[in-house]
């Protein structure tokens, strides 16, 4: 029986070897961690992550071929496959601090791989790590492998959360990148047959090491490139009275350009899309490219300028002052149907109203209190760290009340943001809302998600990015 243990039981390591578990009833599947609390939860009711469809998965294969320990060496060295999916955070400190991946959690995984070892083992990347990492793993393998022959592969994980069941059970490609040697190929093979019994023949592409781990940086980078480009857009539109929605739904008939990633928001989140993007930024200066370091950089950049454009539009709408004023969050996730936080464009949001001393009310069906105190306390980067290595109790920010209720956030509040595209949000009763807010009543919408006609009927103040301008907005402009 092939056995594969799965260091890291976080947002890919868990899903990804539920689904290979699922498919591959033959290999026995281990997820190791050092984290108790987080292999407990695994093992629990209550899984650490929220994931549509994850639940029903690790419940049919645990305890048949699927199994989460905190036993990390034994299974280690059982295991004839190890993927590798530790946290790589962006540095703090030292060379590339702000930019560049710490891979402190991913060393200390390869000497402990190369020291328990008893047999030959294929090593899989499946962390995002910068180009070249599979290299300096492979000397810290080699170096200490006692005779023990080891293959790096670079096996880049493509799920969006909220879909990342569906992505792993039918994925647009599986990419594998190995050593252009006869061992390095037969690596691949192996890996290939795992994904093979469920994968399409001709969605499993096969690069060497570079490509593969350069491909997962560029995809990430597009992708919020993307978002980028049409916030940017969100800017001039509100600017002309043009309507972003308008302008994107014609932009995406353009089969070359298409409609996915188009919708203008308040800004991009998620662990990826900031993290990779100033890891392929990095890379560029290293290799003597600044020009093309700085064209990246811009998309990091727009993406902080729609964030405080939101805030300075809220502040100077509402008199120029949100001092002891009660605002409604609604939605505090990266997006909808997923409890991550991570990079949030709430987090920035909410910092900068509360930096103008609002008082804020926050509701979200997925993210806990004890979540967005954290959010709201840690310092940038922080949230990359394993959760034992986090600040451990967070000091609460008094002027945050988290709430489980939309009703109850908006209860007296003097304007509302959405934050997260929730469907929930979409089928308020905004005309009870209304009635419970103080008048001029605010809503700041930050992803598009609800009808500004309806909205200002019932006598809301509408914001919407990118939508033509309330005549109440005109008179008072954000200033950046």
């Amino acid at each position: 029986m092939v056995k594969i243990c799965c260091i890291g039981a976080g947002y890919v390591g868990g899903p990804t070897m539920a689904v290979i578990a699922l498919k591959c009833p033959s290999i026995e599947v281990a997820v190791v961690d050092i984290s108790v609390s987080r292999i407990n939860a695994w093992n629990s009711e209550q899984l650490p992550i929220y994931e549509p469809g994850l639940d029903g998965v690790v419940k049919e294969c645990r305890g048949r071929n699927l199994f989460f320990s905190t036993e990390v060496e034994k299974h280690v060295s059982e295991a004839d496959i190890v993927f590798v999916s530790v946290n790589t955070p962006t540095k703090t400190r030292g060379l590339g601090a702000g930019k560049a991946a710490d891979l402190t959690y991913w060393e200390s995984a390869a000497r402990m791989i190369a020291d328990v070892s008893k047999s030959n083992k294929i090593v899989v990347e499946k962390s995002t790590v910068p180009v070249k990492t599979a290299e300096a793993i492979e000397k810290i393998l080699t170096h200490n492998s006692k005779g023990i022959k080891f293959q790096i592969l670079s096996n880049p994980e493509f799920l969006a959360e909220g879909t990342a069941i569906s992505d792993l059970l039918s994925p647009d490609r599986v990419l594998i990148g190995g050593r252009e040697t006869p061992e390095g190929q037969a690596a691949i093979e192996a890996l290939k047959d795992v994904y093979a019994q469920w994968v399409p023949e001709d969605r499993i592409l096969t690069t060497n090491l570079w490509s593969a781990e350069l491909s997962k940086l560029a995809a990430n980078a597009f992708l919020a490139q993307r978002i980028s480009s049409v916030n940017a857009m969100s800017a001039l539109c509100e600017a002309t009275g043009a309507d972003v929605t308008q302008v994107s739904y014609a932009v995406g008939k353009d089969t070359r350009i298409g409609p996915k990633f188009l919708n203008a928001s308040v800004g991009f989140g998620g662990s990826c899309f900031q993290k990779d993007i100033l890891n392929l930024v990095y890379i560029c200066e290293c290799n003597g490219l600044p020009e093309v370091a700085e064209y990246w950089k811009q998309v990091i950049k727009i993406n902080d300028y729609q964030k405080n454009r939101f805030v300075n539009r809220v502040v100077s709408s509402m008199f120029n002052t949100v001092s002891n004023k009660k605002i409604a969050i609604l939605g505090f996730a990266f997006k909808k149907d997923t409890g991550d936080t991570r990079e949030t464009p709430a987090i920035d949001v909410c910092k900068g109203l509360l930096g103008d001393k609002a008082r804020l009310s926050i509701y979200d069906p997925q993210v806990t209190d004890d979540q967005i105190q954290r959010d709201l306390t840690m310092k940038k980067f922080d949230w990359d760290h394993p959760l034992h290595l986090q600040p451990t109790s967070p000091t609460t920010v008094k002027q945050v009340n988290v709430v489980w209720d939309a009703y109850e956030a908006t209860k007296d509040a003097h304007g509302l943001c959405i934050l997260t595209e929730w469907d929930e949000f979409k089928t308020l009763d905004y005309k009870r809302i209304y009635d419970n807010m103080q008048k001029p009543a605010f809503v700041f919408d930050g992803r598009n998600v609800v009808n500004v006609d309806t909205l200002r009927e019932i006598g809301f103040i509408v914001y919407s990015i990118g939508k033509p301008l309330d005549a109440w907005l005109k008179d008072m402009p954000a200033v950046a």
